[in-house]
């Protein structure tokens, strides 16, 4: 009995999240016959006799129509395989089993051919067919296809060599083409009937159809010009094992070469085998770490028994102890219907030991339908966790700085690493990388903290330190106060210098220049002065202040600090040891004196409300000054009430000034309420008011009319006298004029009905 021992698969799952692009062989990668045998085939075949448009030698030499490709995102469902592509390829005019499919004159296309071998009693592959055609002659003559032509024991069909086509649509015998799978309705002048004629049920195959691969087509030059897609299909046959059968995988351009379609073959995908072991790790190795990664052993079986439910059992070996090196696993699967692999999880648990690494063996063993036993097996190492060493740098610097460079560089755990920083007692520290900038600033030693983090975040930390052994030092700086004319002095004592040192002095004052290279500085003004002293080894800084024998102190008083424009003020002078005082008003205007006491000025702006800044100049020279402010703070005043006979717009603070008109009230003697429409009301005449009250009274006493209003220029009371009598009538009002005055009166009326 022969074994077949099935080569173990490795999935290699990316890590690169976010960057979805195509990746196409350029030409001279692979030659036909390297992409059948490195790239398509997979579990239970043997491939052999590769040949290209029928010549087997061209399977040698690189095809510009044949590609292996690679996805790096979520955004295609064929993440690597072969791309079978019109583009460059040359005339297959007359393949007999394209015409028999387009039904028109086929063009430039590739035709790969291939004898092959099953172990298995089935042969499987997934394809994705893409177009230039589509969305632009959907149901037109461009009708480009494609298809997979079998033959070989138990195979009687249509085509060539008795072959069948594999690439039909699901639950079908109809070929896939751009006038069968599209997007359910004509494009580009297409009629509906072309594609009916070769599908009655064309349009309910858009469900097979989608756009969506388009703006991911755009990041290869080869397929750039794809504008729609099939989703994933599967070709599938039933074959006898151990067998020899032949595939010719073809596709070609209809009517003209003016645009151009692919099918994409998925890596690995043309197999045959009951079920096959791989494994998957994060690392895209069969390496995990305890503690850190996890693996996957995945069993996929045919596409063929995809209806079924089926039980597996498999064996656990290796020299890694289940429920000590990993957690436990059972020795059965299950296929549901519909699943086409099963997934059990690996865990490695964190023992402690150094054991090396321990190996964790799965394997399957079928009986194959010709008898053989074919063992599919997955292997996956444990290792523990790693010892991260850290090398560093200690440096030793002569000179105060912010400036160290840092750096430590870890090794023996699983890279990239990480890196933390933080001072000796636990604060965060500047950086995050390998290397970061210390800082020292007095003789001794700083310690940094580093903690590098591995991948699988195991962790080490280790010290850098830094030493400072500065021998140069400011000793003192000595200062000498100053009259108001420059008689001050600063000097400076140093020592640990090494070679000749220069000084360096800085500081205000008019016979300042950029800097003074001398210990000493005589016949200064006041202000701090900066000194720093450089050696042939380090510099050093330091500053002293150059005080004023009785300096000039500016105070004053003002009286008021606020109040109407214009606004005179009183500003009294308290100042000490001055001998010129400078006032500046904050108007524009200022005034110099030699004398204490008191002066006024007046704020005259009556425009807008003000505020002053007044300032005190006190010198006793021109070296000796000091400076004292005050805020005046002035408001335009009046009359704020617009009601007001003398509102003034300006005013923002009211000065009691306002002023009304008296309120005037008039009543007519007679009003004639007969419906002519002239004198219908009874109504006050008035002028200054702002609220009024009417009250209409017979002679008998009683209230015939009673009405307020406080808004006269639209509503003013008036009586209409409805059903009344004619007769006297009395009347009343109470009203409020603009300024708030109260007024009453009284009267009487006659109402007259007859005209």
């Amino acid at each position: 009995m022969k074994k077949f021992f099935i080569v173990l698969i490795i999935f290699y799952f990316s890590i690169l999240k976010g960057l979805c692009q195509f990746t196409i062989s350029p030409n001279g990668a692979l030659t036909p016959e390297q992409i059948v045998q490195n790239v398509l085939v997979g579990f239970g075949v043997q491939a052999f006799n590769v040949s290209i448009n029928g010549s087997v030698p061209n399977a040698q030499i690189v095809n510009n129509s044949v590609f292996d490709f690679n996805y790096v995102g979520t955004g295609f469902p064929l993440q690597s395989g072969v791309l079978l592509q019109t583009q460059g390829a040359p005339s297959v005019l007359n393949d007999p089993d394209l015409l028999s499919l387009s039904g028109q004159p086929v063009t430039n296309g590739i035709v790969l051919e291939f004898d092959f071998i099953p172990s298995g009693d089935t042969i499987f592959f997934k394809y994705l067919f893409a177009s230039s055609e589509y969305t632009s002659y959907t149901c037109s003559n461009f009708n480009d296809v494609f298809g997979f032509f079998i033959s070989g024991p138990g195979i009687f069909g249509p085509y060539s060599n008795n072959s069948i086509n594999l690439a039909t649509v699901p639950g079908s015998n109809i070929p896939v083409a751009i006038n069968t799978v599209n997007g359910g309705s004509p494009t580009g002048g297409g009629n509906a009937a072309t594609c009916s004629q070769a599908d009655p049920n064309w349009q309910a195959n858009s469900v097979y159809f989608t756009t969506g691969y388009n703006s991911l087509f755009t990041s290869s030059a080869q397929i750039s010009n794809y504008n729609g897609a099939t989703i994933v299909l599967s070709a599938n046959s039933d074959v006898v094992c151990n067998q020899t059968y032949h595939i010719k995988l073809a596709i070609a351009n209809a009517v003209d070469q003016a645009l151009d379609s692919g099918v994409f073959l998925e890596a690995g995908s043309f197999a045959s085998d009951a079920v096959e072991v791989s494994v998957a790790t994060v690392s895209g190795d069969t390496n995990i770490v305890e503690g850190c990664t996890n693996a996957d052993f995945i069993f996929t079986r045919p596409i063929s028994q995809l209806n079924d439910t089926l039980m597996i059992n498999y064996s656990i070996s290796g020299d890694a102890l289940e429920g000590v090196d990993y957690n436990f696993l059972t020795d059965t699967i299950v296929f549901l219907p519909g699943e086409d692999s099963v997934i059990i999880n690996l865990v490695p648990i964190q023992d402690g030991i150094t054991e090396g690494f321990e190996s964790v063996i799965i394997t399957v063993e079928i009986i194959n339908p010709c008898g053989d036993t074919v063992l599919s097996t997955g292997t996956i190492y444990i290792g523990e966790g790693p010892i991260i060493n850290i090398t560093e740098n200690d440096p030793t610097v002569y000179c105060a700085s912010d400036n160290v460079l840092l750096y430590a560089s870890a090794s023996g755990g699983y890279a990239p690493y990480t890196y933390e920083w933080n001072t000796i007692d636990g604060a965060p520290w500047s950086g995050t990388g390998d290397t970061i900038l210390g800082a020292i600033f007095q003789n001794g030693t700083v310690s940094y903290l580093v903690t590098a983090t591995d991948n699988c975040n195991f962790s080490s930390s280790d010290t850098v330190t830094i030493t400072m052994n500065q021998t140069l030092e400011i000793i003192n700086l000595l200062s000498q106060p100053t009259s108001c004319v420059p008689t001050g002095s600063v000097s400076s004592i140093i020592a640990g210098q090494t070679g000749t040192p220069n000084y360096y002095w800085t500081g205000p004052g008019i016979n300042n220049p950029n800097f003074i290279d001398a210990p000493d500085w005589n016949n200064i003004a006041s202000g701090w002065y900066y000194f720093s002293v450089v050696d042939d080894v380090c510099q050093d800084f330091d500053s002293v202040y150059v005080g004023v024998l009785d300096p000039p102190i500016a105070s004053f008083s003002a009286t008021p600090l606020s109040g109407c424009a214009p606004l005179e003020v009183t500003f009294t002078n308290n100042s000490l040891n001055g001998n010129t005082y400078i006032w500046m008003f904050g108007d524009g205007n200022q005034e110099t004196t030699t004398s204490l006491g008191e002066l006024t000025h007046l704020f005259e702006d009556v425009t807008q409300n003000q505020g002053y800044s007044i300032q005190l100049i006190v010198q006793q020279s021109v070296f000796c000054s000091d400076t004292m402010t005050i805020g005046i703070a002035t408001s335009v005043c009046g009359c704020t009430n617009p009601l007001a006979m003398n509102y003034n717009s300006l005013a923002t603070q009211d000065d009691g000034s306002c002023y009304f008109p008296e309120p005037v009230i008039e009543a007519p003697n007679v009003f004639t309420p007969n419906a002519d429409n002239i004198n219908e009301l009874f109504f006050l005449d008035w002028k200054n008011l702002t609220k009024l009250r009417l009250i209409v009274i017979n002679r008998w006493g009683n209230v015939m009319f009673d009405e307020t209003s406080a808004d006269l220029i639209n509503f003013n009371p008036g009586w209409d006298g409805y059903r009344a009598e004619e007769g006297v009538y009395f009347y009343r009002y109470e009203a409020e004029g603009i300024s708030g005055v109260l007024k009453e009166g009284h009267g009487f009326f006659h109402l007259i009905r007859s005209e």
